[in-house]
């Protein structure tokens, strides 16, 4: 059963309440810009892939062999869910040359990989 009005007790607080739609957030803070810095280590040399469309049942071992097929993979990362462990369906590709991963992009993209379709692009630096 809701109180009187009367009986309530006054707020510990005397100032207003905020409005609502303003940020609280301080003026230089939401001025700085949220994109990478432009250092020379997060430049994009051009041999970094993007590979989607995989099966759950591809695995790093079966991704490298995949691209070995077109040059020299120094790095290969599938990407998997943190709780299940299984993979998302996509992954990331370093080959050695930029010619290499020209040559992946060109002929492995749209191709079959366990029975499904999948797609290779150049990671594109921010």
């Amino acid at each position: 059963m809701p109180y009187p009005r009367e009986r309530r007790s006054a707020s510990p607080h005397s100032s207003p309440s905020p409005v609502r739609g303003r940020r609280s957030r301080s003026l230089s803070r939401s001025r700085r810009s949220r994109s990478r810095s432009q250092s020379v280590d997060a430049s994009n040399p051009g041999n970094n892939l993007y590979v989607t469309g995989l099966s759950t049942r591809v695995t790093s071992s079966d991704l490298e062999k995949f691209f070995n097929k077109e040059g020299k993979v120094l790095e290969c990362h599938l990407v998997t869910d943190p709780r299940t462990r299984e993979s998302r369906g996509f992954g990331f590709v370093t080959m050695e040359t930029v010619e290499d991963a020209e040559r992946c992009v060109k002929y492995l993209n749209r191709s079959v990989l366990e029975g499904r379709l999948v797609t290779v692009e150049k990671v594109w630096s921010l």
